[in-house]
């Protein structure tokens, strides 16, 4: 689960995350908690978030907050 701010332009992936969801596409889903303002937020859901695994060396990735969004879905 990622928390951001709403208008936010960046969110912080790190790397055994990122794995994790690539070795186990069909057990992780990155739930993405977009807070609004005055106590108020908006959960997001996204399957199979990341394409390929960072490169050696890499702890985190910044990845685009409106990118992700727009591929989420709200829960069901």
């Amino acid at each position: 689960m990622k928390g951001r701010i709403a208008g936010a332009s960046t969110v912080t992936v790190t790397r055994n995350e990122i794995l994790y969801s690539l070795n186990k596409p069909e057990d992780f889903i990155l739930a993405i908690v977009e807070f609004t303002g005055d106590d108020t937020h908006r959960v997001h859901y996204l399957r199979q978030p990341f394409q390929r695994e960072p490169d050696f060396g890499v702890t985190s990735v910044n990845y685009d907050f409106s990118e992700l969004l727009g591929r989420a879905q709200a829960p069901h």
